[in-house]
């Protein structure tokens, strides 16, 4: 019944901006850390960025350092990712999550993920 539905993926050109959702339903996660990993074809997942479950404190993988913002409405059990001069290496399957610890940038530390949703960014 727990279910984490990502949407707003989608094809976009260089430089330019997605904002994904990701929409939790079956339980409250608005006391656990949320984070959102991508996986490209042929590669393992990689952290992104993380948010606390109030919201106040984020951390961003250097990748994506400046350009991703990470966001959350708990009131809409919600968690956001704005992105920002998109790079062809952004291209991939983004997942968010849900963590047990508070700074949750390994994959192992998430215990609820939802099921994707693509980004494509060309050149």
């Amino acid at each position: 019944q727990v279910q984490l539905v990502e949407s707003g993926g989608g094809l976009v050109q260089a430089g330019g901006s997605l904002r994904l959702s990701c929409v939790a339903s079956g339980r409250t996660f608005s006391n656990r850390p949320m984070g959102w990993f991508r996986q490209a074809p042929g590669k393992e997942r990689e952290f992104v960025a993380t948010i606390s479950w109030r919201g106040v404190s984020t951390h961003y993988a250097d990748s994506v350092k400046g350009r991703f913002t990470i966001s959350r409405d708990n009131a809409r059990n919600a968690v956001y990712l704005q992105m920002n001069s998109l790079k062809p290496e952004d291209t991939a399957v983004y997942y968010c999550g849900a963590a047990r610890v508070f700074i949750a940038i390994n994959a192992y530390e998430y215990d609820y993920w939802g099921q994707g949703t693509q980004v494509t960014v060309s050149s």
